[in-house]
Order: structure tokens, then sequence, then C-alpha cells
């Protein structure tokens, strides 16, 4: 299959190209590099055996993606390009807004010019807001709670309506929970810019020295240890879900829009990362207990039931070998 990939260099996209190119499928990376590398595309070249095609664009540019759709033949997309840091869509919404939706908007515009009616959206858990129930199902009523949040909703509703008005799309959001880890090669993991806003990348410049100690915000939650408590699932389980959506939209019931939590099910504490991730780098984290981050909340945890039963899909990682193959990627990965 002629798939592209939008924003395939960044951390999941990266790892969902090695996984379809190494199926045998022609991966076309479509990326304006904002918040990647041009190098990620090199390590990408070494793992799959073969040199990938690179298209250097931005998701807004309607007309480079319309050229791309045809002189690659492509049959289907995985839309991955977008902003993603919390805090910063809070600090500056519009740009959030005009990327993410107006970024999908120009993106679907070209497919339907082209032809195109398949497509595996990049969507995020952070779509249900703070959780009502656990563990979240996707009936699990939708109330996004940050302007990064309401982006990928207004995504969502935006390709539910789409379907709905035309029976040859083919769409399936995938909801994630909290990817971390790094591909088992080490030439491709999380490689954030400047401080990284995500918990594993952090504890993992702790454990290399390069930061001093680990700020783990609020210490006396309803949890097993007062530490707030997510779905962590490995990255390399997310492209397996990718991989599974793309069979079921080919799939003679994989008409109309579908929307699936990728995560493992069970929860796991800061402080159960932080010890799990000594005893894979053999490294000391320190770390202090700070005040509670305003709109955190105890625990939040997938039900991937749906994912299992329709996909077939279901995570296969620990985490400790999310932990060691992120601890790999921080030593190996960021001196190549």
């Amino acid at each position: 299959m002629n798939i592209l990939l939008t924003g395939g260099s960044g951390y999941i996209g990266s790892h969902t190209v090695a996984l379809l190119a190494g199926a045998g499928n022609h991966v076309v990376l479509y990326d304006n590099l904002c918040n990647s590398h041009a190098d990620v595309v090199t390590r990408l070249n070494r793992i799959v055996g073969r040199s990938l095609v690179l298209v250097q664009g931005d998701v807004r540019d309607a007309d480079l993606l319309e050229r791309t759709l045809q002189e690659q033949r492509i049959e289907a997309v995985v839309h991955f390009a977008g902003l993603k840091a919390v805090g910063e869509s809070v600090a500056d919404p519009l740009a959030y807004y005009d990327n993410n939706v107006t970024g999908t908007l120009c993106l679907l515009w070209a497919m339907q010019r082209c032809g195109v009616r398949t497509l595996v959206f990049s969507s995020s858990a952070t779509v249900y807001g703070d959780p009502q129930y656990l563990p979240v199902d996707e009936m699990h009523p939708t109330s996004a709670v940050n302007p990064y949040g309401r982006s990928k909703l207004h995504v969502e509703e935006m390709l539910s309506d789409l379907a709905a008005s035309d029976g040859d799309w083919r769409i399936a959001c995938m909801r994630y929970f909290n990817p971390v880890g790094a591909h088992e090669s080490g030439l491709i993991g999380e490689d954030p810019s400047g401080v990284p806003n995500n918990l594993m990348p952090y504890i993992a410049q702790v454990a290399a020295g390069h930061r001093d100690r680990l700020s783990v915000y609020g210490g006396d939650y309803d949890t097993p240890d007062g530490t707030g408590v997510r779905d962590f699932v490995h990255v390399a389980d997310l492209a397996d879900g990718h991989l599974a959506a793309l069979n079921y939209l080919g799939s003679s019931e994989g008409a109309g829009w579908h929307a699936f939590n990728l995560g493992t099910g069970q929860g796991y504490s800061v402080l159960q990362v932080v010890r799990e991730f000594e005893r894979a780098s053999g490294r000391e984290v320190p770390y202090e207990i700070v005040a509670r981050r305003p709109g955190d909340v105890a625990s939040s945890y997938a039900s991937p039931d749906k994912a299992r039963l329709i996909l077939g899909w279901q995570a296969r990682r620990g985490l400790d070998e999310m932990c060691a193959s992120a601890w790999r990627w921080q030593r190996y990965g960021e001196r190549l």
C-alpha cells in the first residue's frame, strides 16, 4: 500500500514509519520539521534498509499535499502532524487551532480532490477531559479542558461529520494515553526540544545527569503512593495499533468513522515509573514532591477493550520494556 504519514519524522510518526515500511508498504513522510530533525529519516533508512521519501512541507499547504498525494499514488493517510504541548496551547491557542484544525482541513480538501478516502488520525485521550469514571472507554463523554485537547476534539468532530456526509470515507481516530519508550534499535526515540513536557524523557535526562532532579507534581492524591497515576503505553505498541487500524479500514467493516483507545488498561504512578527506570538504568533518579499542577487529575487510564475486540490489538510491552528502551535511546541514540 502507498501510505502518506504527515508528521512522519516525529516521535510516534517515525516509529509507525519503521513498522509500515518494514512490512513492505511504500511510505512517504510529509513534515515541516518544526519539532523534529531531518536526520531521523537517515536513521529510519538504516532501520528499514532502504531510502524513504521525505516531502518537506507544511500541512496547511493544500497544494503541496495534493501534488504529493497524486505523484506518490497515495492510497491512505496517517495524520500525525500537529502541535501537542498543553501548556504551550494555553499560552498560544491560535497557533494550535491554526496548525491542528486548519492543517487537518487543508489535508482533507487535498484528499477529497485526489479521491483518497482512508485516514487514520492521531488523536489523544485529552478529548475526554477529566475522567468521570475509570477505566475510560470510548463511550466516555468528551469534554476537553485545554486548547490542545479541544483542537483534537474539533478535528474528531469534523471527521465524524465528513464520514456521515460521504459513505466512501473510512476514518479511525486513535486516542493515545501516554506514549513512552523507543525503538528496539536505539536509533529513534522521543527527542524533545528544551525542557521535556512529558515524564519519561525528563526522568531519562535526570538519570543521565543532564538535569538535577525530577519535580513530582503532587504527593497527596488519592492513589497508592500519593502521586498521579497514568496509563503509559509503549510507542511500538502504538505503531502496531496504526497498522491494525489501516487493516481494519481496508476491510468490509471499515467504512465510516471510528474511535479507538490505545492504552494498556493499567495505571502506573509517577513513583512507580521512577523506581522502574532506576532498575532499568542502574542510576538514581533524584526527585522532590512539589505542589500539584492546576488541571491535573489523580488517575487516568484506558479501557482498551474496543481495540482488542475490533482491531485485534492490545499492548504487549510492559513498564520494564518501556523504561529499558527509553534508557537505551537516551544513552545511544542521542550520540548518533
